[in-house]
């Protein structure tokens, strides 16, 4: 399974297209008017798809973020930050981020490759999404004040359309708009998680 996802994840990848399916009303207009100059002032951030085997299915781990008096209090995404200067690269934020947000070792991460940059408005945040592996089952350790839960979801069920609705969000900047979601356990994930794994998504179910 691995060695397949590393192989799709060299060919071109969907990006926009796949953006475009899970984003919400408010993102809609302004992903599609979206040029590298536009968002070349962002600051780079990356986040990590972390996917291991467990009870005969491929998993991976998602965090709930705390509330807070933020953007994005509250919801769940994957393990990730922004760019530090010590990082080498996207990838090395990826890997220390998710090692500081969920105790996951990055030396015992094999990186597999990445999917399509996501430029975030709200935050001002250009993420780009790492997928890698680990050969075993993680002991998770949730960092205090900058994770209030841990979620191991079976990559099926993400991907699974009937776990998909809509919800009704408000905020200051954009009032109330709709916005595609997935429902996994009762915990809702929308805006940029979904969007990133709708393209993680078509990359496999595309090639099948």
């Amino acid at each position: 399974m691995f060695d397949r996802i590393r192989t799709l994840l060299q060919k071109p990848l969907p990006g926009r297209a796949a953006h475009l399916e899970m984003a919400p009303e408010s993102r809609i207009r302004s992903l599609l008017a979206e040029t590298p100059a536009q968002v070349a002032h962002a600051r780079k951030a990356a986040v990590l798809i972390l996917l291991y085997d467990m009870a005969g299915e491929t998993y991976t781990v998602l965090i709930k973020r705390p509330v807070y008096d933020g953007v994005h209090s509250g919801q769940i995404a994957f393990p990730g930050g922004r760019y530090e200067p010590e990082d080498r690269d996207l990838t090395d934020t990826a890997l220390r981020e998710a090692e500081e947000e969920i105790g996951v070792d990055r030396r015992e991460v094999t990186v597999l490759g990445s999917l399509s940059q996501l430029y975030i408005p709200p935050s001002d945040f250009l993420i780009l999404p790492v997928v890698g592996c680990v050969a075993h089952v993680p002991t998770f350790v949730a960092q205090a004040g900058e994770v209030d839960g841990i979620l191991q979801v079976p990559l099926k069920s993400l991907f699974d359309e009937r776990n998909r609705s809509e919800i009704a969000i408000t905020n200051d900047e954009y009032g109330t708009f709709r916005a595609p979601c997935c429902v996994i356990d009762g915990e809702i994930i929308w805006g940029a998680t979904a969007m990133v794994i709708n393209e993680f998504r078509k990359v496999i179910d595309d090639a099948d």
